[in-house]
Order: C-alpha cells, then structure tokens, then sequence
C-alpha cells in the first residue's frame, strides 16, 4: 500500500504562513531606505538594459498607456492576482497533493524572505516614479478611477503609507507567479491547468513591465531569487521539507503523483538479474525452470510449511539423487562412443 504523506494540520500552517507573510510586510515597510539611492538604484538597472537592448519596459507602457483594452486588465491582475493565485496554489497543494505541499511552501517562505534581503540591500525605484522625463507613465494612476488603487502601486485608495514602493528589486510579483506556474506544471495533471501554469508568470512578467512597476532586470532577479529559494529548501533537513534526501526533487515529474516506485524482487542467481520472467513467472538461484508465483514473496527468503522449500530446484535435486545416471552425461556419452 502506498505511504501518503499528510500535510501537518491546517491552522499550524495559518500560523506559519500569516507569521512569514507579517515579516514579509514589516520588512518592506522598514527597508525603504533613501529616496536618493532608490532612484539611484533605478536608473543604474534602465542603464545596464539600455546597454544591452533589454529595456523592454517603455515600449509596453506606452502600448499599455494607449491602449486602455490593454492597460486596465493590466492593472487588475497586477493589483489582485498576486494575492489571489498563490493562496488558492498552496490550498490545493494542501488538499490535493500532500505529498509535495510541505517542501513547496518551505521554499515559497525562504525564497520570500530572499527577497526581502533584497528590497533591504537595494531600495529601487520603480519606471513609474522615475521622472517623466524617462518616458513612464504609471497606469495604476492613469486607469485609477476603474479600480480600488490610487497612485501608490497597487494599495488601496488612502493606504498607500503602508506599502514600500521601492521594493522593486527582486519582483517577488514575478517570482510567486513563477512558484506557482512550476508547481501547477509540475503537480497538476490536466493539460489546461498545466498551461495556464505555465502562461501566467510570462504574463504577470509582461503587466509588471507594461505598467511601469518593475523593470526587466527586476523580473530576471526574482526568477533568481526563487531558484536560490529551491536550492536552500533541498539543503534543509527532510523533518522540515517532507521529502528524503535520496529522493531527490520535492516535486515530481510533470504531471506526476509522486507514486514510490514497484518494489522489484532480485536475487543473486543467474547473473543479478532480476527474478521476474513474465506474467507471474519467476526463477531462483538454483533453479532450472520458472515457477508461477506471487513475484512479492521471494521463496528463497520466506521459508515454506509444506516441506517445499525448495521449489522446482528441491524437487529437480531429489530427481537426480533417486535417478541412474543420466545418458547425457559424460560418463554414458563416452561409453556409446566406445
């Protein structure tokens, strides 16, 4: 029967999560840091993308900008479905698939707390607060009477003091999208839900662009930061994580269930090969012919009652013992040729 492992019990996991996400938003709140260095900060990464053609983001906030068919479903999947997708992605890991839930959300929390260290390290400016100069527009302001957002990212209208807005850099915006597409690609089996796994951290990496709140510099790190969040999670002990260590990945194969693997019965006769023929069929060491049986019981390891312990190979040695020589040995071979 197959071992399943059970998630812990769900409000320890409330527990946890609120605590982890209380510090992610403390810390954002106290790693402001310097107006000055932010935009610092921004304008150093717009000028390493310019120096490699990688400032994508003016292009998509002007077609975001001009397009309001574009520029207000934009804000409101950059406004709702940070806080949205990821919750219901670790609910339905914790109903559907225990298994991997356990290391899934250890490495959501160390990959988040990753990020944080960043916003601390490197306070950035977002394109949105960067003088208009540099061609930005911030489409949370300019589409801000379809929505619940003012002109302070996505918080609501009033709250915008309870929010860092330069904690651009990593865009965990990006990075929770990616945790949920590689885990929904990983551990979902329906085709759709695998693709839309897969579809939403390329577009939630295009909308952070699009409405000028990130760069593509800021998308690539929280990519990174969620790959440094994957290894620390593997380097945990298993009591934390859920998995073994010689199991290797926390989550399985795409589409997978995690299922252990057949156990496969080997023995040391006839060359380590395995006992197993076919259909039930099976040798052991010793014996000449297959005997049909339960391919889990291994006769040679399991003694018999019946005083047939030997199978096939008992009653082949009692033969030869009760039996004249055989015409096919040597003896009888030389004989007729003589």
């Amino acid at each position: 029967m197959t071992n399943r492992r059970q998630p812990p019990r769900w409000w320890a996991e409330l527990l946890l999560l609120g605590l982890v996400y209380a510090a992610y938003s403390g810390g954002r709140l106290l790693a402001r840091g310097d107006v000055g260095l932010a935009v610092d900060h921004g304008l150093a990464i717009l000028r390493m993308e310019e120096l490699l053609a990688l400032d994508l983001e003016r292009p998509l906030n002007r077609l975001f900008t001009g397009q309001a068919v574009l520029g207000i479903p934009a804000d409101f999947v950059y406004a709702s479905l940070h806080y949205l997708v990821t919750p219901a992605v670790l609910v339905w890991l914790y109903r559907r698939r225990p298994q991997q839930y356990r290391f899934a959300r250890t490495w959501l929390m160390v990959s988040t707390l990753l990020g944080l260290v960043g916003f601390a390290l490197v306070p950035t400016c977002p394109p949105r607060l960067l003088d208009a100069s540099y061609g930005f527009t911030d489409t949370m302001a300019h589409y801000s009477a379809y929505g619940w957002w003012g002109g302070e990212a996505s918080a609501p209208r009033g709250l915008g003091s309870f929010t860092n807005q330069f904690a651009a850099m990593p865009s965990l915006h990006v990075g929770w999208a990616l945790w949920c597409g590689v885990v929904l690609w990983s551990c979902a089996r329906r085709p759709l839900v695998r693709a839309l796994g897969a579809a939403y951290p390329a577009v939630t990496t295009v909308v952070v662009m699009g409405t000028a709140n990130h760069y593509f510099l800021d998308a690539v790190a929280g990519a990174a930061v969620m790959g440094g969040g994957y290894l620390a999670a593997r380097a945990l002990p298993a009591g934390i994580t859920g998995i073994a260590r010689a199991a290797g990945a926390g989550l399985p194969a795409s589409g997978g269930s995690a299922e252990p693997a057949p156990h496969t019965t080997r023995t040391a006769g006839f060359r380590g090969k395995s006992t197993i023929v076919s259909g039930g069929w099976e040798t052991s060491a010793g014996e000449l012919l297959p005997v049909q049986r339960s391919a889990v019981a291994d006769p040679a390891a399991v003694p018999r009652t019946d005083g047939a312990a030997g199978g096939m190979a008992g009653h082949a040695g009692r033969a030869a013992d009760e039996s004249p020589e055989s015409p096919e040995s040597p003896e009888n071979t030389a004989a007729t040729a003589r």
